[in-house]
């Protein structure tokens, strides 16, 4: 692997890390002691690190992205430790989170999601923005969002049923199951699964060939097939966002009842 081209990066202070391996950039989710989930800073430097990238395909100098997680496990999904309360108003930050998926679909290149361990909700939704998924045989995937009151974000309303089909996106989001490795490859939703010891060697394997192609051909290509799909997809978003705003709107109203609830039985004791 090439060095890392960041000295905070490499001293491993950064939510996300950025290498260059020849033609390849490896962008590795940084934060594996809470499996990767997702906080603002993530999601800050993850949108940096696709800069970057394009910044480089741009030049000819990067011909394939590897999106992968440090430590055990891709992404947790968002960290719900987090304070619910934060300075930037909740639809910036949806508005930024989408970002991530809009970045990974417009980069000239094709981006590989190399997956191992928990892909859970943004996680899960940052692996299908990529073009191709190789995933490790621990891996599993899950959108739990509806089970737990929230709405799916990420594209994932028009990306899910575009791999999957519209009656096992509805399946996967509605009742919100892990999908193991070898039945997310039998559905579509990943391409390969390899062993877990081999998942970067396979990944960067195919990310080379592909970046050794001719790169006009390979963007097109990329553009073609997405056009389908791509096509509504801002819309998509758009209403992720919507949603999103109002079903965190109903746990906040929840919240509230149930505190006021819980003080009035104090008063009455």
């Amino acid at each position: 692997m090439a060095q890392v081209n960041d000295p905070l990066a490499a001293s491993g202070t950064r939510p996300v890390e950025v290498a260059f391996d020849g033609s390849v950039a490896v962008v590795r989710l940084n934060r594996p002691h809470r499996l990767n989930a997702v906080n603002p800073a993530l999601v800050d430097g993850l949108l940096d690190a696709l800069a970057r990238c394009a910044d480089a395909a741009g030049r000819r100098e990067v011909g394939a992205v590897v999106l992968t997680g440090n430590g055990r496990a891709f992404c947790a999904g968002h960290d719900l430790k987090e304070p619910r309360e934060q300075p930037t108003p909740l639809a910036e930050r949806l508005d930024r989170l989408q970002e991530v998926t809009r970045r990974i679909r417009a980069l000239p290149v094709p981006v590989i999601a190399a997956v191992r361990g928990h892909a859970v909700g943004a996680g899960a939704e940052f692996a299908l923005g990529c073009d191709l998924v190789i995933a490790a045989e621990d891996a599993a995937f899950r959108f739990p969002e509806v089970g737990i009151g929230l709405s799916v974000t990420g594209g994932v309303s028009r990306l899910l049923p575009a791999l999957v089909g519209p009656a096992k996106a509805k399946e996967l989001v509605l009742l919100g199951e892990p999908v193991p490795a070898r039945e997310a490859e039998r559905i579509g939703l990943v391409n390969r699964v390899v062993p877990a010891d081999g998942l970067l060697d396979a990944t960067l394997a195919w990310a080379r060939r592909l970046a050794s192609q001719p790169p006009l051909a390979t963007s097109l290509a990329k553009t073609a097939l997405d056009e389908g799909t791509d096509g509504t997809l801002p819309s998509a978003l758009a209403l992720e966002i919507a949603h999103a705003l109002v079903t965190d709107a109903a746990i906040a109203d929840e919240e509230s009842a149930r505190a006021a609830l819980t003080g009035s039985r104090a008063r009455s004791t």
